[in-house]
């Protein structure tokens, strides 16, 4: 088995990694923690730059031409992918459409949905959220409870979302409802297309450590059209677990883990003499041990990738891939904040805090890391029960 890159794919990283190099300003916070002070800022900064990632083809590279890509192999958009993150995600909230929502309405959308949907993906000029989780329904997805009844040639939507990811500047949603509330949980839903400028759509941001990037939805009455019903009716689960599984597969905090280890090695290299042989030595280990692990994420996302690109069963490699690189994320995270000691606490603005206190944000934002997407503990449940085929519990 041959796991190099081709020379074509090699030449495009290479040119992709000196573009961001020079084009992604060393002020940019990342879009993940946007602090208040330079929220607007970067938020304009995303924006603009995603349009420059469209204009060169590279935002949904390996899509097909008819949609806005380039049909490169699914390896550059891995790659991609993995440098937006190590770069701190310059394309904003723009990374959604591009990473699961755009494939799910390719693999189940009519013509007419990919015709007026993914090519306005693939040039940056609409943003997506994703309605999946309610108060009442996380980790057991199933149970969701937001209501879409037909009328006529429209659905009636009326229900609740939660922990929503920038539903505040989206201009579509991809939306799990219960259409058939006498049918067995997971197979009375279904999946909507909705414009969040329809009557009815009440947005409200939820305020957190890093910045307000979730955000309570409430849909009052809200009319859909039923074109905008994905796939069939009463047939979202397995579109749901599709979704998934590109948003698992899809982040590779990884990334930003290695960034975060490679700066923390430069600055132990450079402290060194002052520290304590033991306390260097116990470092150098822990950042070693870290590395290991960053690196064994990177090869099980791209397992995934290689599963989903030969459409075969992915569930479990997704699961796993999600698992893993969040709970390394989080673990680099204590490390990095760890190595620093008492500075590493300091939050942006202070002059002695650490790479203008990147770590202490990326401590912040680790601990959702085990949550979004679904738990850790149910991606265990997931790798058990379809890769391994143990029961249920």
């Amino acid at each position: 088995m041959d796991f190099a890159f081709s020379p074509e794919e090699r030449a495009f990283h290479k040119e992709l990694r000196s573009f961001l190099e020079r084009e992604v300003p060393g002020w940019y916070p990342g879009i993940f923690v946007l602090d208040h002070a330079d929220y607007e800022r970067a938020w304009e900064f995303s924006l603009a730059f995603a349009k420059r990632l469209a204009g060169k083809g590279w935002l949904v590279r390996n899509w097909p031409q008819d949609y806005g890509g380039a049909g490169a192999s699914i390896w550059e958009q891995v790659l991609f992918s993995e440098e937006m993150v190590y770069f701190e995600e310059p394309r904003g909230a723009n990374y959604m459409g591009p990473n699961w929502v755009g494939p799910t309405i390719m693999k189940f959308g009519t013509p007419e949905q990919k015709a007026e949907h993914l090519p306005r993906i693939a040039s940056a000029e609409v943003i997506w959220c994703q309605g999946f989780s309610e108060p009442g329904a996380g980790s057991d997805l199933a149970a969701v409870e937001t209501r879409a009844r037909q009328d006529g040639d429209d659905f009636i939507v009326d229900g609740q979302k939660i922990w929503t990811s920038y539903a505040d500047h989206a201009d579509w949603c991809i939306l799990v409802v219960r259409t058939d509330p006498d049918a067995p949980k997971h197979k009375g839903l279904s999946y909507l297309l909705v414009d969040m400028r329809s009557q009815g759509v009440t947005v409200r941001p939820i305020p957190s450590l890093f910045g307000d990037h979730f955000c309570q939805v409430f849909y009052d009455h809200v009319r859909v059209p039923r074109r905008n019903l994905l796939g069939e009716k009463n047939g979202a689960w397995q579109m749901m677990m599709a979704s998934l599984g590109y948003e698992r597969a899809g982040v590779p905090f990884y990334m930003e883990a290695r960034r975060r280890l490679e700066q923390l090695a430069d600055a132990l290299k450079q402290q060194r003499r002052h520290l304590d042989p033991a306390v260097a030595a116990n470092l150098s280990l822990r950042l070693a041990e870290q590395a290991v692990e960053v690196e064994t994420a990177k090869w099980l996302t791209r397992r995934a990738y290689w599963l989903i690109a030969r459409d075969l069963p992915a569930d479990a490699a997704a699961s796993q891939a999600k698992m893993f690189k969040s709970e390394v994320y989080q673990r680099t995270a204590n490390a990095a904040l760890q190595g620093w000691g008492l500075l590493g606490q300091l939050e942006r603005g202070d002059r002695r805090a650490p790479l203008d206190g990147r770590f202490l944000r990326m401590f912040y934002w680790c601990l959702e890391g085990t949550v979004a997407g679904g738990t850790s503990e149910i991606q265990r449940n997931i790798v058990a029960q379809r890769g391994l085929g143990l029961p249920r519990g």
